[in-house]
């Protein structure tokens, strides 16, 4: 926006408020199409029409048209989010499901790893082969989607009769009603609000951080952080999965947390690379630990019926404590300094980590009587 075509940073950023605001909605939209119509259907719209506006972008100048076509993608895909937690729920039994999300996990990062090293090489001279390339292989996916998956949304008529799995079996009323339901899953929610607004310093702080000690070379510590975690990701996910299988997954997050707060904390007086990397280490420990539980302890609470719509409005929870994180914490720094700003991040990280395990040990076990159902949900 600011280097090809010549935006304000200020006007710039206004945009992505723009994109962030209307992702959200795209988020609740999403979820309640994939509910009516079926998550293959859903995925298969919305992405493939993102990966026809990214491959139109490949053809456009640079202008303000094209800026708008860049932001209409994020939009289009997020339509097709709930849809797609939907259907790795649809297709996993509750004692799968972490192993599921952290193989989903660690091939996002794995993505997420060489995708940029592709965008940024390709970037400053062949910028439009970023958008075509982009367009690609998001269509080769959903080919792949649509030769080898089946629709997996149940109709009425399969219903879930597990005992086991009674708080899955599908339910009648909106979203907010289900949700009233289980508040447990709203306090799990504002719990990972204050997550996502501790885990948004990483991209934050801590670049500016590395710029005030090391100048011209921060971005550069900044990739190698960066790299770090990826392959920490990569390695260790399949390790913590397998140590913590039978440990209850709001107590694995508990201890996520908390090793946010050591990390995010530690922050605040660290000043060497080898020490930044431990700490990074430490935090990726955690970010693995909350990102693969967290989608499963959400999945074994919500009814078959709900699940896209569920996971969109959970969703949205957390990535309000993504969006407010930076523009919060960047008065808080700048009045105070990135030091304080950490200590304030840990502190809450420590708040927030012993709400989780508290929220653990009400977390009544899946194997309860139907008659127990009203219990567990109050």
């Amino acid at each position: 926006m600011t280097q090809k075509n010549g935006l304000s940073t200020a006007y710039a950023g206004t945009l992505i408020t723009m994109v962030s605001l209307f992702t959200g909605l795209s988020l609740l939209i999403g979820g309640k199409v994939a509910d009516t119509f079926g998550r293959k259907k859903v995925i298969l719209l919305f992405q493939g029409l993102a990966a026809v506006v990214f491959i139109i972008c490949g053809f456009l100048k640079p202008n303000i048209f094209l800026v708008y076509f860049i932001m209409a993608a994020p939009i289009l895909n997020a339509m097709a989010q709930p849809a797609q937690d939907a259907m790795i729920i649809d297709l996993t039994e509750p004692e799968k499901r972490r192993e599921a999300f952290s193989l989903l996990y660690m091939g996002h990062n794995l993505g997420f790893a060489i995708g940029p090293i592709i965008g940024g090489i390709l970037y400053r001279s062949h910028l439009p082969l970023v958008f075509i390339g982009d367009g690609l292989t998001t269509i080769a996916s959903l080919i792949l989607l649509a030769l080898y998956v089946k629709e997996t949304m149940k109709s009425d008529e399969e219903k879930i009769e597990n005992q086991e799995r009674v708080l899955e079996r599908s339910e009648k009323g909106s979203v907010f009603s289900v949700l009233l339901k289980r508040p447990i899953l709203l306090y799990f929610a504002l719990i990972m609000f204050a997550y996502q607004f501790s885990y948004s310093q990483w991209g934050f702080a801590l670049p500016l951080q590395l710029g005030d000690i090391y100048g011209v070379f921060g971005g550069t510590n900044y990739g190698i952080l960066g790299g770090i975690n990826g392959i920490i990701v990569i390695c260790l996910t399949p390790v913590i999965v397998r140590l913590t299988h039978s440990i209850k997954p709001l107590f694995v997050m508990a201890f996520g947390g908390l090793m946010y707060a050591i990390a995010f904390g530690s922050f605040s007086f660290v000043k060497t690379m080898p020490l930044f990397i431990i700490f990074i280490i430490i935090m990726t420990i955690g970010e693995i630990s909350i990102s693969v539980n967290g989608s499963a302890f959400v999945a074994n609470h919500t009814p078959a019926s709900h699940r896209g719509r569920v996971n969109a409005a959970i969703q949205l929870i957390f990535g309000a404590g993504s969006a407010i994180s930076p523009m919060i914490m960047g008065k808080y720094v700048t009045a105070k300094s990135i030091p304080a700003g950490w200590m304030l991040i840990g502190t809450l990280m420590i708040i927030s980590c012993s709400f989780m395990f508290l929220l653990g040990k009400m977390d009544k076990p899946l194997e309860v009587k139907e008659e127990n159902i009203n219990n567990l949900a109050n």
